[in-house]
């Protein structure tokens, strides 16, 4: 054997390893398109809806969602009001999406944020690993029209917090949000 195909094949066996190390932290982010929002634009954040078994992550993941928006440079975000039940184990009447956007409109927002949690969890097995998947979108208040969607799912290493998984995976789906500064008009020049 001739030291290059040695050195291929270790440079193959490493390239092999890194590759098993990273399908061991999944991710995926799928931001379909851009979107450009003035700072001064009013946002509203919707409930999310649960598809999970466990109780209460869509209010988890839209508190996630309204601090990194607001990191963004949004400066109106105004979030539908829920009532903190007694109860976390007994549901609240589902609010539809009508309702949701009638809400919007009366707070004067022009944008409005909405989703579905699929999974939040630790995996069973040895490791425990946390794992996350959401979608979220946003919808034309006016129109009722979604005019950007994302969607992804994360796993992350057995010592990761599972907050931390979500607040990253919905950190990668904002990304396809860009928030420009407002105009500046001539009088305030």
């Amino acid at each position: 054997m001739t030291p290059s195909t040695s050195t291929r094949r270790a440079v193959l066996g490493v390239a092999g390893a890194a590759a098993l190390l990273l399908a061991g932290c999944a991710v995926t982010a799928l931001p379909g398109q851009s979107l450009t929002l003035s700072a001064d634009a009013r946002f509203a954040v919707l409930p999310l809806s649960n598809a999970t078994d466990v109780p209460l992550v869509e209010r988890r993941a839209q508190a996630i969602a309204v601090s990194l928006l607001q990191q963004k440079g949004l400066r109106e975000v105004v979030v539908y009001p829920q009532k903190a039940g007694d109860n976390p184990l007994e549901a609240e009447p589902a609010v539809t999406a009508t309702q949701a956007l009638a809400w919007a409109r009366q707070q004067g927002a022009r944008y409005a944020l909405s989703g579905t949690v699929t999974e939040w969890r630790y995996k069973t097995g040895v490791d425990s690993e946390p794992a996350v998947g959401i979608t979220l979108q946003v919808a034309d208040v006016s129109s009722g029209q979604v005019i950007w969607s994302a969607s992804g799912g994360r796993s992350g290493w057995g010592y990761q917090a599972l907050a931390a998984v979500g607040q990253s995976q919905i950190e990668s789906l904002l990304r396809g949000i860009r928030v420009s500064a407002p105009a500046v008009s001539a009088a305030a020049k």
